[in-house]
């Protein structure tokens, strides 16, 4: 098996998970960084962003609910491991008002999230939001080697404030 099929694998069993654990709570499961882009080596970890509605305030709650997906998914991950993908699960837990909010970790998704669940279009339409309006400022990736960066308004004027 490949890595990028353990990684498809390991992110079917994420998604079954979560909707055991968070119910009808979970609108958005979405796999970005490395992962998302289909560029993962078998050391990279699972970004995901989980937006679910009523989750505890503050990141510590968050996490400690969502360590019920972990322990579940421990046969998943071990699997992994035994194909030769050393990853680990690195989320984003944010509720559907966090989302609308925005947050400059969404520049990251914008040209390669993958919407694993995105019940009524939520997360889709938050990016394509951003998209339109990084289209109308000019903005473009710039790569340097395997990393990259954001030149959000090409013709910026110093002191000119930036809304996304």
């Amino acid at each position: 098996m490949t890595t990028a099929e353990t990684f498809d694998k390991l992110i079917a069993a994420l998604a079954e998970t979560a909707e055991q654990v968070y119910g009808d709570r979970l609108l958005s499961l979405v796999v970005f960084g490395s992962v998302g882009r289909g560029k993962a080596r078998p050391d990279s970890d699972l970004d995901v962003l989980l937006i679910a509605r009523g989750l505890p305030p503050g990141r510590m709650h968050r996490v400690a609910e969502f360590l019920a997906v972990e322990r579940a998914l421990t046969p998943a991950l071990e699997e992994a491991r035994r194909a030769g993908v050393q990853t680990y699960l690195s989320p984003v837990l944010k509720t559907p008002e966090d989302a609308q909010r925005g947050s400059p970790l969404f520049l990251d998704m914008v040209e390669d999230a993958r919407l694993v669940i995105d019940r009524g279009g939520i997360f889709a339409a938050i990016l394509e939001r951003l998209r339109g309006r990084m289209r109308e400022l000019g903005s473009r990736r710039v790569w340097r080697g395997t990393r990259w960066y954001w030149l959000l308004k090409p013709d910026y004027k110093p002191g000119e404030v930036i809304e996304l």
